[in-house]
């Protein structure tokens, strides 16, 4: 008995290997590659003390991506809420127990490995976002004061602790993101129009009460970077000097001086998309670029593709947090938007944000699985299901 259950689960694995989209795995090994190339290039030509690690880390994310795609989705509807709680109580865990590291308290310490809630609430948002308006009859968010204020507080709950840590540029992603998902689901445009007015007019109120003085600084380092060019306004110029002196084709392997000189900061996280600039070109950067434009709109075609409702929200909210990520990483970095720390997917050097990309292309695999598969809506209570 126990052998033929062996057996049947065994089958059950390769019928499933057979239904896994290779292209899509195939974008995310590539991109990968050239992230640890980059890495390999930031150590000086060597594997440690970056690469290897995230070589590991890309293993692991990599058996994730596989388990993700193989576990039904209906199971990863029925528990989209208790990951989102789970989630935002780790976040809040931040605050007691967490890690210093750069100014802010991000991280918690689980012994073999450091957990970055910030990363992980971004993509639990978008299960408990897609599982709320599969079981809603009606999209129309002005229908009823529950079909608003539940998304809302969904995004603004988190977004608001995160910004707390400091980390804004996770709370910027998180609102941005999530809002975009809403605006996909039916939300007015009116909403945003009205929202970005309102922005502008408590901004000034903004500045004083709510922003850290280093937010601040950022800021007017973005509008004058040669304020400060030995402070605040450094990474910003030596960034744009990287990206510049790279050309066309760039410096070559390992010939980038800015990077090697250690001019660039934080070259293996944050700005590792200058040091591909520098060493690669333009050349080099349209090539990343262009693999990032494939898989972003490739996501959405599979979310179109999707039959339920809940797949449809999920594979796109996926989709809109990926294309958030390389945005903001490659405007902050070339000088377009003030510097935040916001890691490029599955490039930068960092565990819980590889982690977070995979299990969110995981979901995707699995949607595209069960793409032809129509899950109907259930209701019982105010979150449903």
């Amino acid at each position: 008995m126990i052998s033929e259950k062996i057996l049947k689960f065994g089958s059950n694995i390769l019928e499933r290997l057979v239904y896994i989209n290779y292209f899509l795995l195939l974008l995310l090994c590539i991109i990968f590659f050239i992230g640890l190339v980059l890495l390999y290039s930031a150590a000086g030509g060597s594997m440690e003390p970056w690469a290897s690690k995230q070589l590991v880390r890309f293993i692991f994310s990599f058996l994730l991506f596989f388990i993700v795609s193989f576990i039904s989705i209906r199971f990863w509807l029925g528990i989209s809420y208790y990951i989102y709680f789970i989630s935002l109580f780790l976040l809040i865990s931040v605050n007691f127990i967490g890690n210093t590291g750069m100014g802010s308290q991000r991280w918690i310490n689980f012994g073999i490995f450091n957990l970055q809630p910030s990363e992980l609430i971004k993509f639990s948002i978008v299960l408990a976002l897609a599982k709320y308006f599969h079981a809603e009859k009606d999209l129309n968010f002005w229908s009823s004061v529950k079909n608003f204020i539940i998304p809302i507080l969904f995004i603004l709950i988190p977004a608001y602790i995160v910004f707390l840590q400091p980390d804004l540029g996770s709370s910027i992603i998180i609102i941005i993101a999530s809002f975009t998902i809403l605006f996909v689901v039916g939300l007015s445009l009116w909403f945003f129009i009205v929202g970005g007015f309102l922005t502008i007019v408590i901004a000034p109120l903004a500045w004083i009460y709510f922003l850290y003085d280093y937010q601040k600084n950022r800021i007017l380092t973005f509008l004058d970077p040669l304020r400060d060019p030995l402070g605040d306004g450094y990474h910003i110029i030596q960034s744009k000097i990287a990206l510049g002196s790279g050309g066309i084709f760039g410096k070559g392997f390992l010939n980038g001086s800015q990077s090697h000189l250690n001019f660039l900061p934080e070259m293996q996280t944050d700005f590792i998309f200058t040091l591909l600039a520098e060493e690669f070109g333009i050349f080099g950067t349209l090539v990343l670029l262009i693999l990032f434009m494939i898989l972003i709109f490739y996501t959405m075609i599979i979310g179109l593709l999707c039959k339920s409702r809940f797949a449809c929200f999920l594979v796109l909210g996926v989709s809109i947090n990926i294309f958030y990520y390389v945005f903001i990483n490659t405007a902050m970095v070339s000088g377009l938007i003030p510097v935040v720390g916001v890691p490029l997917p599955l490039v930068s050097y960092g565990g819980t944000s590889m982690m977070c990309v995979m299990f969110g292309m995981g979901l995707v695999s699995n949607a595209y699985i069960n793409r032809n598969l129509s899950i109907p809506r259930y209701k019982d209570g105010l979150l449903g299901w």
